[in-house]
């Protein structure tokens, strides 16, 4: 049974709001009639002192409950065994799936699959079979330094499919990727905040690095052959914002970032940015809105991997018994941070 306090708030804040998102990730035990229910089930809700949280069906079970015949929570273990199936398959195919032919190997209806899959992952099967083809292709790229070799190794039928794709994607055209950076403005300085001095480098897209105590040597190194500049009235003003983030941590989810990571990094850090200002989240519920419950170690590693801090809030993930964790920037100033979201 559930009894972390803010885990627990969350659970029956879901399941007062009936959020399907919450679907497999625990079920609601009620006590007065020996039943447990999924998150989103439409039967009316019970008393609150009749209910109990659990992390998962076999739990509920073992305690002497049995599964709801109106929102059948076991069907929901069925969804997540089928869409982990269908990932696995998506992962190791070498040429492209059609829905048709995933749902049969999976035993589901087309339509089915493409309902919970997208549910539970964000993404269509489509969608996400194009992410691991582009996440092949930086991979690619990065690895050879080859576009060519790139576009074949990802399963690319062509260049222009591949330049499509990626076009927009990665922040620089694909031969600039493989290159370091080579072709790309970045201005950058670095400023002092009140959590001392923190490099702040931006694209014409949006923020690219944003971190506490590096300058220019560490931005080199992540893009060796840009060309770097000090930037002009433009640069400054967003500085300002990022400054007036630092202080304020809950203004600064609007301020653009321009970033690039694997499939399953963006789907992390798009969930980053997700939490409420004030709110944590704990690695295992970061992987499991990442469409990929069991990823948690690759959910903290999608965190470490966070180019941008404060923008993309990493120091909300905690973990799962409210402990801190680590942080790149040290202790304090995630301490910090996560104590100026809670009074603002």
């Amino acid at each position: 049974m559930i009894d972390d306090p803010k885990t627990l708030e969350r659970m029956k804040a879901a399941f007062a709001a009936r959020d399907r998102s919450w679907d497999g990730r625990f079920v609601v035990a009620v006590t007065s009639t020996g039943i447990y229910c999924r998150p989103s089930c439409p039967a009316r809700r019970p008393r609150p002192e009749n209910t109990e949280f659990y992390d998962s069906n076999d739990m509920a079970e073992s305690a002497g409950f049995r599964a709801c015949k109106r929102c059948e929570p076991d069907a929901v273990t069925r969804d997540r065994a089928a869409i982990e199936q269908a990932l696995t398959l998506l992962r190791g195919a070498e040429e492209s799936i059609s829905l048709a032919d995933l749902a049969e190997a999976v035993g589901y209806s087309p339509s089915h699959l493409q309902r919970i899959f997208t549910r539970d992952t964000g993404l269509s099967p489509a969608s996400y079979a194009r992410a691991l083809r582009d996440e092949r292709a930086r991979n690619a790229l990065s690895a050879s330094g080859s576009v060519t070799e790139a576009i074949y190794e990802a399963g690319f039928e062509s260049p222009s499919r591949f330049y499509d794709s990626l076009e927009g994607k990665l922040g620089m055209k694909p031969s600039a990727w493989a290159r370091g950076g080579a072709g790309m403005t970045i201005n950058w300085t670095v400023t002092e905040t009140s959590l001392g001095p923190m490099l702040v480098a931006a694209t014409d897209k949006g923020v690219c690095r944003l971190s506490f105590g590096q300058g220019r040597d560490e931005l080199e190194q992540l893009f060796p052959n840009a060309e770097l500049s000090e930037g002009g009235a433009e640069f400054a003003s967003l500085v300002g914002r990022v400054v007036a983030a630092v202080d304020d941590p809950a203004t600064g989810r609007d301020i653009p970032v321009d970033v690039s990571g694997t499939a399953f990094q963006e789907r992390v850090w798009q969930e980053l940015r997700k939490i409420p200002p004030g709110e944590t989240r704990s690695y295992t519920e970061i992987a499991a809105a990442a469409g990929n419950p069991r990823a948690v170690r690759a959910a903290g590693s999608a965190n470490g991997a966070n180019h941008v801090a404060v923008l993309i809030p990493c120091h909300c993930v905690v973990r799962s018994d409210g402990s801190l964790g680590g942080y790149a920037y040290g202790l304090d100033i995630k301490r910090a941070l996560l104590e100026r979201e809670k009074q603002a």
